[in-house]
């Protein structure tokens, strides 16, 4: 195949969308260099500042979602939505893509739309083990769907899924990092233990609070060093806390060096989404894992028990976090056969190749003539 594909890539919102999206960019990059590749956003969301950052351009849509809960912010979405498509339109007849990707978000739905109107191969590269709406939607219309779950076939057609994984950054682990230069990274003692604690790219509120609480236990256990994301939104008002002023703790709005993160942990506490769960398990971390009870059919809790049955990591409730997450952090941290277990087990999770996997089906979809 010529070299010069064009591929879009469409979608955002948080980084569970974004970063599996560039590390598929980068795959079609590493196998095709001169592939021309664009990303559509949605105007104001972090897809925006974020992809530039990895050296690719974006463009972006007038579009946001549609609120659960009543919101003047609803009478724009027909508005929104049409300006969105007509946007679309002309993204596409200008770029004139070999084939259209959406990876979830806002401005996914949009461009498959047109995209499969005009004739365009798509894909849709579904992260979750619970398929959104959008992706539901436009199921029967795409070309191929990529899952990152077995058992999908219960939201798409069966003839279109690969069962490819989920993609993570290159950049996290193409280098090997040992936990001493991880440490010296952070300014911590390698020689002692590290907790990571975030809660994706936005924060997590339940987190943030077991967190800016665990003083007493802290000081308690002095050789306990933390690394805590705690999303920009809350960075001035944890900063102000006294847990983010002790010696052994080191707070961050956003992680840029999240290799550097892994390398330097003993532990993790995270949500349970599916690209973390697609980072612990390459990783191979020990982890406690909280999912979100905040998001669509409560898919990050039947993540989070599907590795627990593995006993490939542990669970605590959002609703028990301030009672019963920093005794499964201590006692966890007390018990090194318990994490030796818990890291053999996440990484037979690992599918290390599913971003390459991905790029090529993206290149089986080019059946036009490539310019």
């Amino acid at each position: 195949m010529s070299a010069d594909i064009k591929v879009i890539i469409s979608g955002g919102g948080t980084g569970g969308h974004i970063f599996p999206a560039i590390a598929i960019a980068d795959a079609i990059r590493k196998q095709q260099p001169k592939a021309e590749i664009l990303f559509v956003g949605a105007l104001g969301r972090m897809e925006m500042e974020r992809v530039p950052k990895a050296g690719y351009p974006i463009e972006g849509l007038w579009i946001s979602g549609f609120q659960r809960s009543l919101s003047v912010q609803n009478l724009l979405f027909p508005v929104k939505l049409v300006h969105s498509l007509v946007s679309a339109r002309k993204i596409l007849r200008r770029f004139q893509p070999d084939v259209v990707i959406g990876v979830g978000g806002y401005a996914s739905g949009p461009l498959l739309e047109m995209a499969t109107r005009m004739g365009i191969p798509t894909l849709i590269q579904e992260q979750n083990s619970y398929a959104g709406v959008t992706n539901r939607l436009l199921a029967k219309k795409v070309s191929k769907i990529c899952v990152a779950y077995p058992g999908m076939d219960k939201y798409f057609p069966a003839g279109k899924l690969v069962y490819t994984g989920n993609p993570v950054r290159p950049t996290l682990f193409e280098k090997k990092i040992n936990k001493e230069e991880a440490a010296s990274f952070f300014g911590l003692d390698a020689s002692r233990p590290v907790v990571l604690i975030f809660g994706g790219s936005l924060g997590a509120r339940s987190l943030n609070e077991a967190m800016a609480h665990a003083g007493t236990v802290l000081r308690s256990h002095p050789e306990i060093q933390v690394i805590w994301q705690c999303g920009a939104a809350a960075k001035l008002e944890y900063a102000k806390s006294p847990v983010a002023n002790l010696p052994g703790v080191r707070l961050f709005d956003f992680l840029e060096r999240m290799d550097m993160a892994y390398a330097a942990a003993d532990i993790v506490v995270a949500r349970a989404g599916a690209l973390t769960i697609s980072e612990l398990s390459l990783a191979g971390k020990a982890a406690i894992l909280v999912p979100s009870p905040f998001v669509a059919e409560d898919h990050q809790t039947k993540n989070a028990r599907a590795l627990v049955e593995e006993h490939a990591a542990l669970m605590v409730e959002n609703a028990a976090v301030q009672r019963q997450l920093w005794p499964e952090i201590t006692q966890l941290l007390s018990d090194p056969e318990v994490r030796n277990v818990l890291e053999k087990r996440i990484k037979t999770l690992a599918k290390p190749q599913a971003a390459e996997h991905i790029a090529s089906e993206i290149f089986n979809l080019c059946t036009r003539h490539i310019r």
